[in-house]
């Protein structure tokens, strides 16, 4: 029997690929996967990150859905749409996640057959349906943003959790489980992938599929969860009822998780029962110092907000790991060697990443910068690259984000110290947009010192 008349229900009729996530077991498995097989379906898996293509897989697939829920997760994933297409001309290509439907249009012109978006398992469950049924898919539709009913992620099967991300702390390399408590977010940052598809919608995942996923992954070997929401605290409620129990259940199990600096000053009294219940670390889109900056893309922040943060979690005992977007159009010098010399006052240089230095502001074509001040700075479309192309009114900028993202990779691939990174790209910053040499004030630490609780994939967005 050939895959074009193979029944879709048929062991690996449906294929699940992911490319990318974060460095973390791919949900973009997990929970297609589980939908599909409430549904009859029994679909097989590939996660790139880890795995080579399988061609046997991909030869005896009729659907391939590839996940993409990030711009690293897109590039991978049409190369890998190409691959399979050369393998399986007959199989239909799915894409689904948020950079599946900021891109849509050059998605179906060239690697696509459908797009998905928003809360596209149940969508998925629908198409397959369809197929299987020898029935015309339906026009895909819109972004769905409605709560579904969840179950819980099927792991089994996935790579274990050693091939992942782990957590360093203390001295040891601990395996991290990675879940999600909600989907969606209820901000509308105008730069971020989630706003253009949820809309400020968010969607909790009932607490009692959460705690069971974070069982298994206990269970699996996990001695940390990552709680990977867009914002852990869009919910607060919710999160510290399942913190609260995770505590209950395993008293020494830490996590990590994600919120907006709003919220980080806004719930500042809860902060000390996170650190109670086993948070470590708490990761937070700084994005910029500047003012100017964070009003152009809506943050809802300002620079006094992030001290008061930073403040926050200082008395609780829990760390920031901020994230940046230090090049953007209305960031100056000024501003970079500013966010360089405050990462040293504050003492985070061994809490900021190297390639948070070097980021600089995408513009994918579903994004919300288009309606906005960004107008000027825009050159062409380059859709193959999934982003509008921009320049910068000082060409130093330009040349310097190229300049120190060639440092912070060629540093990252000689597993340099990144507090040595750090030094080497404020040197550079110095010498190319500087007025005079680096001042005092930053001395490279020594090789051996307490390194505060980080994962090994220093990657946030």
């Amino acid at each position: 029997m050939t895959s074009l008349h193979r029944s879709l229900r048929d062991h690996g009729a449906v294929l699940l690929v992911s490319c990318y996530e974060l460095g973390h077991q791919p949900l973009g498995l997990a929970w297609p996967r589980a939908f599909l097989e409430r549904a009859g379906f029994a679909p097989d898996t590939i996660d790139l990150a880890v795995e080579p293509l399988d061609e046997a897989k991909v030869r005896r697939a009729r659907l391939v859905a590839i996940a993409v829920p990030m711009h690293t997760a897109l590039r991978l994933g049409v190369r890998a749409a190409k691959r399979i297409r050369r393998s399986n001309p007959d199989c239909r290509i799915v894409f689904h996640g948020l950079y599946a439907t900021l891109n849509a249009e050059h998605l179906l012109r060239r690697h696509a057959d459908h797009i998905l978006g928003g809360e596209a398992e149940e969508t998925l469950v629908t198409l397959a349906r369809q197929i299987d049924a020898g029935e015309a898919p339906e026009p895909d539709p819109a972004p769905c943003v409605e709560r579904l009913a969840f179950p819980l992620p099927r792991r089994d099967g996935l790579p274990a959790l050693t091939r992942y991300a782990h957590l360093l702390h203390a001295g040891r390399r601990l395996p991290a489980g990675y879940v999600e408590a909600s989907r969606g977010c209820l901000h509308t940052c105008l730069h971020c992938p989630i706003p253009p598809v949820y809309g400020g919608r968010f969607f909790a995942v009932p607490r009692e599929v959460v705690l069971e996923d974070v069982r298994r992954l206990v269970a699996a070997g996990a001695e940390h969860i990552t709680f990977g929401d867009p914002d852990f605290l869009n919910g607060p409620g919710h999160a510290l009822k399942l913190v609260r129990s995770l505590h209950g259940e395993y008293p020494v199990l830490t996590y990590d998780f994600t919120a907006k600096i709003e919220h980080i000053v806004r719930h500042r009294g809860v902060f000390p029962e996170f650190a109670a219940t086993g948070c470590l670390f708490v990761v937070s889109a700084v994005e910029s110092l500047s003012d100017v900056v964070l009003a152009n893309l809506e943050k809802g922040h300002t620079r006094a907000d992030v001290q008061v943060a930073l403040d926050v979690l200082r008395r609780a005992g829990i760390a920031l790991r901020p994230s940046f977007v230090p090049f953007t159009p209305w960031a100056t010098s000024e501003d970079y060697l500013a966010l360089l010399e405050w990462i040293v006052r504050e003492d985070l240089v061994d809490l900021v990443d190297p390639i948070q230095l070097t980021i600089r502001l995408l513009v994918p074509p579903g994004s919300l910068l288009l309606s906005r001040g960004i107008r000027p700075y825009l050159g062409r479309l380059d859709p193959a690259a999934f982003t509008y192309r921009w320049t910068h009114p000082d060409p130093r900028m330009d040349a310097l984000q190229r300049e120190v993202t060639a440092l912070a990779e060629a540093a990252a691939r000689a597993a340099e110290d990144p507090a040595v990174t750090f030094g080497r790209i404020r040197a550079l910053a110095y010498a190319r947009v500087g007025t005079a040499a680096a001042p005092g004030g930053f001395r490279e630490p020594p090789p051996e010192r307490p390194i505060p609780a980080r994962l090994t994939e220093p990657w946030f967005c």
